[in-house]
């Protein structure tokens, strides 16, 4: 009977062993945790192309969709859609920011043609 307790107490610990590890690693928290503090933070799993990315920079978090296309050589993402659940807090955002996330995104999709939704989309087709 002793023995089995004890079984089960070190089951126990290697299971919230596990749960700490996976809690720690977790993307949704490091997303959420850049949002909280203003940090910026890129999550994409480029190797599945059904799962959109997730970017967090000054407080705002922008969610992209990935459309796969056909390129000179190859399959690739060749167009990506990218929006903002909370447009009221873009204010403070620039031209130069929105150029440093299609950078970044280009990092990962040097093929993709990058639309923004509105009102981000308007800002940069205005004329300067």
């Amino acid at each position: 009977m002793a023995f089995l307790i004890r079984l089960i107490v070190i089951g126990l610990i290697i299971y919230f062993f596990y749960r700490l590890i996976r809690y720690i690693l977790d993307p949704k928290r490091k997303i959420d945790s850049a949002i909280e503090s203003g940090n910026y933070y890129f999550y994409d799993e480029v190797t599945n192309v059904q799962k959109n990315f997730f970017i967090a920079m000054r407080g705002v978090l922008f969610e992209g969709e990935k459309y796969l296309g056909t390129t000179e050589d190859a399959f690739e993402v060749v167009s990506i859609f990218v929006w903002t659940e909370n447009p009221a807090k873009l204010q403070g955002f620039s031209k130069e920011d929105f150029a440093f996330l299609e950078k970044e995104i280009h990092m990962n999709y040097p093929n993709a043609r990058i639309d923004w939704k509105s009102p981000i989309g308007q800002l940069l087709h205005k004329e300067s």
